[in-house]
């Protein structure tokens, strides 16, 4: 080390001293003891050589305009820091206290001195030629800042490389993220468990469900669906997994892996027929041949031996660091008496001490959400505090709609982690609660008697609403909430790399839309007109009525008239294209009242011209989703069918694509059907267009005049016979590339719309001038 590298650290030190002193009280502290051992397992050369390769790749050669080191001693005990000081020769030294802190020490540098942002759908960077000064320290609230959820595995990342998990465990790092579960290759360990138990290889096909179900077939709601799963996908995912822990661990990300839940294949009856274990029951009224893997109960003593075997075998390939997920009752409810609910849990975490002593169990809330009615207080107290206190730390999977931890005196003693889950089945549309997180997130740390000791990014699926994300995230260092409409402001600026008060306001308006929903009993899970089965009868939650439509116009129009002075950089044009996709789910909407309408008037000809004017929206959806690959259905089944070795399997990787975002699960009308849908081109027009287009027409022919009856079972019939069967089970190609000019597209759609009941309306309420120059 140089002097001067000397006397910088000597700098680091002091100017830390006091704050490292006067924070030693925190809340977290509590937990000092059991959870102390849950730190980087890499040295501090190594997370140093990890973050410096980490900037490299986001900025290349500028790379040399940052200095980087990692000293765990510049910090209190168990918070993440890092320093950022201007030095001589133009450069930045971000000194943190392992890998992830000069990762979000260099990504914080750049959000709030370069006006710069790395989403997931795109990167703007821009250096000055003399480089903002700096001298600033910032040290996170808790201990943890936690990502990724159980199902994400399906709905997201099932096709990605390593290429896309390199990028995303960047992403991690740079916002502070330092634990993250670490679900991968949990199958290809069970098979060689299974093989030493001597069950058939008919027996395990008929367990593992295929890979874009495979944490539904994991938390024992589902067997078989979707499979067989084969030697080369277990390859493949033993190789990408140990890739990912590999890149995490030198970052100084702590990895959660998989611990034995109980659930086990239908063969252990007659393999263990002594054993105490049950068919779970039936999920989502799945038939006989996928539904109702067997649950050993923890109580048996062959939990302990199969618990025991499984985390042998899978740390002896993986390694470890202590920590595990175990959701032995996702969706499903075990026994009622309290002392028998204890025992479960100790059972459940000796299983995993008797391996590893220094384990942590971490529990998503989601068991205690998902059955509200079962699982009381009393329920809950006993099972949770049947293992010692700071042993166990609960996701508190939905704080921003659902929190527990207020209704049970912060988990009676136990650690949690505040969460947004904001999304369900990685649908796309524009929606969040901002206010909520800009102010629970710090009331929720404040509270008395709190033992919050993270934050949580829990999405179901990721790729939609950053804005969200880039917000929840900051709440990590944050002290008190933001000035929401100076934060949306900066958001666009950072977003762009220029000021623009047509752009600022157009983010500012979707602040105060869609990104302010705040009601306490509807839970939007983003199902929309637009991509759920054709009715007459929709039910409350999908016409979205808590924001004003004219609201989402003006801001389309503010983003589109923002490109006439701004860099049309790929952020620029994901957000015209999501903006128009979000417009013209809103005329949807509205030209869906009016089809209403017309057929509760029995007005045939009122009823065909807004049935036209209907099915036009999936057209002009399709041609703005298709300037962009973010929006393409062929990247989603390219990206399936490369992981195949041969046609068979890349048959059976296209079938689990395309079935999962529509039907979902089997039998002839699907199961969960329309839960996982995607606004992406291809599927808009072949799914969701041509299921519309029969539905009119058939609902046309039934008007009272014409003498017949509107039966809606049949045309579910029809309409699963002619669309939704083949396109799930189809193999006809779609683009990968995309086609158009975004901007250009989405200018047309505006003109085209704005003098178009029902967006003409929308316009004359803002008192604004139908066509855009």
């Amino acid at each position: 080390m140089s002097n001067y590298q000397r006397i910088l650290f000597s700098y680091v030190l002091l100017v830390n001293l006091q704050y490292f002193i006067s924070a030693q009280n925190t809340i977290s502290d509590q937990f000092q003891l059991t959870l102390g051992h849950i730190k980087p397992s890499a040295s501090n050369e190594q997370q140093t050589k990890a973050a410096e390769e980490l900037i490299q790749r986001i900025i290349g050669t500028k790379a040399n305009l940052f200095k980087v080191l990692v000293d765990p001693t510049i910090g209190p005990e168990g918070k993440d820091t890092f320093k950022l000081i201007k030095c001589r020769e133009n450069k930045i030294w971000i000194i943190g206290t392992s890998g992830v802190s000069v990762a979000w020490g260099f990504h914080y540098y750049l959000k709030n001195y370069c006006n710069s942002q790395i989403a997931w759908e795109g990167v703007q960077i821009q250096f000055p030629s003399v480089l903002p000064e700096v001298n600033e320290t910032i040290t996170s609230n808790d201990r943890f800042r936690y990502y990724q959820n159980v199902v994400t595995a399906g709905y997201s990342t099932p096709w990605w490389n390593w290429d896309k998990w390199e990028r995303n465990i960047d992403w991690m790092a740079l916002n502070g993220i330092n634990l993250v579960l670490a679900f991968g290759a949990q199958e290809a360990i069970w098979e060689r468990i299974y093989l030493k138990l001597n069950l058939t290889r008919e027996e395990i096909d008929q367990h593992f469900a295929g890979p874009a179900y495979l944490p539904w077939g994991r938390m024992g709601n589902i067997r078989g669906w979707g499979g067989p799963l084969t030697s080369s996908w277990h390859n493949f995912t033993i190789n990408l997994q140990h890739k990912i822990l590999n890149r995490m661990r030198q970052l100084g990300i702590t990895p959660v892996l998989p611990a034995f839940s109980g659930h086990v294949p239908q063969a252990f009856l007659t393999k263990f027929p002594n054993a105490s274990m049950y068919k779970t029951n039936t999920w989502y009224e799945f038939p006989d041949e996928y539904c109702c893997p067997v649950l050993l109960s923890p109580r048996d003593p062959l939990f302990k031996v199969i618990g025991k075997l499984f985390l042998d075998t899978y740390t002896e390939e993986f390694g470890t660091d202590h920590v595990y997920n175990c959701d032995t009752f996702n969706e499903k409810n075990p026994e009622t008496d309290l002392d028998v609910l204890r025992d479960i849990g100790r059972a459940i975490y000796s299983a995993m001490t008797d391996v590893d002593p220094q384990a942590i169990w971490i529990l998503q809330g989601w068991t205690f959400n998902s059955g509200r009615r079962f699982w009381t207080k009393e329920r809950i107290k006993a099972f949770i505090t049947s293992v010692p206190l700071g042993k166990m730390v609960i996701l508190d999977l939905e704080s921003e709609q659902l929190p527990l931890y207020n209704k049970l005196d912060s988990y009676y003693g136990q650690p949690f982690i505040w969460c947004m889950l904001h999304n369900f089945g990685a649908k796309l549309g524009m929606y969040g609660s901002a206010y909520r997180i800009n102010e629970r997130v710090i009331a929720a740390r404040k509270m008395n008697g709190s033992t919050m000791i993270g934050t949580g990014l829990t999405p179901e699926g990721i790729n939609q609403d950053y804005v969200m994300y880039d917000l929840m995230s900051e709440m990590a260092y944050r002290h008190e909430p933001v000035d929401l409409d100076s934060w949306f402001e900066q958001y666009s600026v950072r977003r762009y790399g220029v000021r623009n008060k047509d752009a600022a306001e157009a983010w500012k308006l979707l602040e105060h839309s869609v990104y302010h929903h705040t009601n306490e009993t509807w839970r939007s899970r983003r199902h929309y007109i637009l991509t759920n089965r054709p009715s007459l009868e929709p039910s409350s939650y999908i016409l979205q009525d808590w924001f004003e439509p004219s609201v989402v116009i003006h801001a389309w129009r503010n983003l589109l008239n923002a490109r006439l002075t701004i860099n049309p950089n790929s952020l620029y044009k994901y957000d015209v294209i999501d903006f128009t996709r979000q417009s013209l789910q809103v005329i949807v909407e509205h030209l869906y009242k009016d089809i209403l309408e017309a057929y509760k008037q029995k007005n045939r000809t009122e009823f065909r011209i807004q049935s036209g004017l209907f099915q036009e929206i999936f057209d002009d959806l399709d041609k703005i989703l298709s300037t962009s690959e973010v929006f393409l259905l062929g990247t989603w089944i390219r990206d399936a069918r490369l992981l195949g070795t041969n046609d068979k399997e890349r048959d059976l990787y296209e079938f689990n694509a395309r079935r999962q975002i529509t039907l979902w699960g089997p039998a002839s009308q699907g199961k969960i059907i329309d839960y996982a849908t995607k606004q992406w081109a291809g599927v808009v027009t072949d799914y969701f267009g041509a299921r519309w287009k029969i539905f009119l027409s058939l609902v046309e022919s039934s008007i009272p005049w014409k003498n017949t009856t509107f039966d809606q079972t049949k045309i579910n019939d029809i309409i699963y016979e002619f669309v939704e069967k083949p396109f799930s089970e189809g193999h006809n190609k779609y683009p990968t590339d995309a086609t158009g000019d975004p901007i250009q597209v989405a200018v047309d759609l505006y003109n085209k719309w704005s003098l178009r009941n029902p967006m003409k309306r929308f316009l004359e309420n803002l008192n604004k001038p139908k066509l855009i120059q």
